[in-house]
């Protein structure tokens, strides 16, 4: 079974990712599934994810994923066309989440265990990724930009994302960073 390409699209806060992200997947053509990681606590995160949802096509069949992002990938990965996963900055946030609330603590010497339980969940996901014959596009946010949070946990999120992306950039055929709306590629192995 042949693999679809892996495309990478990152970028700051309102960049544009998402949209570009899903422009490409759109101009693919075909069953697209978008799995989307969001968890919808407040009126504002409401109203994000229903703009969202407005972009997108009537047919596009959306998977609520907001952890177990591996396993709807491995499932719909065999039957879509193209797979949109939005975002691992979403889905590192709830990850993180599930394991405060389990006991873990936001620094000190569970940092690294955090850090290595979550990059290998990451490295799977990776893994999945290539093993799907559908084309895989993920989404997710450049924290390195922006100024250091001011809490342990929100540094071990910054770490945690910058780490994934390097993971995903690592093994993608195609990286896209997105700055006030215009692409710009970093990573091309699909035009050689």
């Amino acid at each position: 079974m042949e693999r679809g390409p892996l495309i990478m699209v990152t970028g700051g806060a309102r960049s544009g990712k998402s949209r570009l992200a899903e422009e490409l997947a759109a101009a693919g053509g075909g069953r697209v599934v978008y799995l989307a990681t969001a968890v919808i606590g407040d009126d504002e995160m409401a109203a994000r994810v229903a703009a969202h949802r407005r972009r997108r096509p009537p047919g596009w069949l959306t998977v609520e994923a907001p952890l177990a992002v591996t396993e709807a990938m491995a499932r719909e990965g065999k039957r879509a066309d193209t797979i949109l996963l939005d975002s691992m900055g979403m889905w590192i946030n709830n990850l993180l989440g599930g394991l405060q609330q389990g006991g873990a603590s936001d620094g000190g010497e569970d940092h690294d265990v955090v850090i290595e339980n979550i990059m290998n969940l990451v490295r799977k996901l990776v893994v999945t990724a290539w093993e799907v014959p559908a084309r895989v596009i993920i989404v997710t946010e450049e924290t390195g930009l922006g100024l250091v949070p001011p809490y342990p946990l929100g540094r071990l999120f910054r770490d945690l994302l910058g780490l994934a992306n390097q993971e995903i950039a690592s093994r993608a055929d195609r990286v896209y960073l997105v700055m006030a709306g215009l692409p710009l590629i970093l990573k091309d192995l699909l035009s050689e």
